[in-house]
């Protein structure tokens, strides 16, 4: 099975798309990584691409978390941040979310037909990985980057995600994943260079600033540590549940 990467949504009508391929979406800051909590304390999720449908479910009585350019929308429950998901008050609750970049690489990782869609964020990596051996198909790893453009967050967990599916073997000890993508290798060349001190390295990224700036770094640490979700969220008739 083939590993690539996608560094943006704008490159992703360029991708192979080789069939049968699941879509792992990835916006680390701070989309998937909020799915994931909201996933792992047993809530799903209702992920919309406009303003105009959340709105649309907050007043047929949904609960709505979401955020543009790093505002909190005016009529939502919840912002963006995982942090106000890690609590049991979330346990069989579905939350609509709409966020600037995430949930937009979403909608668009539907429309090549993948066998699956999954989210990906530093939280889930080890599960992820685990589902992605279970199931055996082509890995597609769409980053959502930041307004279509290339965003070294995103980046680094592709490689984190690449490196960790390229060391799986089958009970005979050949591989179970190959790689022969230029967009991989450059990703898991610079997690290689970032894995020892992530929030070190991450201090270069853009979006790191921005959201600095907008207070919103208090989410820095649970974003950064590895492995906090063993629940991996997939689509499923346009909910995202926790895969079985």
């Amino acid at each position: 099975m083939n590993i690539t990467a996608v560094f943006s949504p704008a490159l992703y009508g360029f991708a192979k798309h080789e069939d049968p391929f699941i879509c792992i979406v990835v916006d680390v800051l701070r989309a998937t990584t909020t799915m994931c909590t909201i996933i792992e304390f047993g809530g799903q999720i209702i992920p919309v691409a406009s303003l105009e449908e959340a709105m649309d479910y907050k007043n047929k009585g949904f609960l709505v978390a979401g955020e543009r350019i790093e505002r909190k929308l005016d009529f939502a429950d919840y912002g963006n941040s995982a942090l106000n998901f890690r609590n049991a008050s979330i346990n069989g609750k579905t939350i609509v979310h709409t966020t600037t970049n995430g949930t937009q690489a979403l909608h668009l990782a539907q429309t090549y037909s993948p066998y699956a869609v999954m989210i990906g964020a530093f939280s889930d990596l080890n599960a992820l990985k685990d589902c992605l051996v279970k199931e055996n198909k082509n890995v597609e790893i769409l980053c959502s980057g930041w307004k279509n453009t290339f965003c070294l967050e995103d980046t680094l967990f592709a490689g984190a995600l690449s490196e960790l599916l390229l060391k799986e073997t089958d009970i005979e000890g050949n591989k179970l994943f190959e790689c022969k993508d230029d967009s991989a290798f450059a990703a898991m060349d610079l997690w290689e260079k970032a894995k020892d001190d992530l929030q070190g390295y991450l201090e270069k990224a853009s979006h790191i600033h921005r959201l600095r700036k907008a207070h919103f770094d208090d989410v820095f640490d649970y974003t950064f540590t590895l492995n906090t979700c063993k629940s991996v969220p997939v689509l499923k008739d346009g909910k995202l549940i926790r895969y079985e």
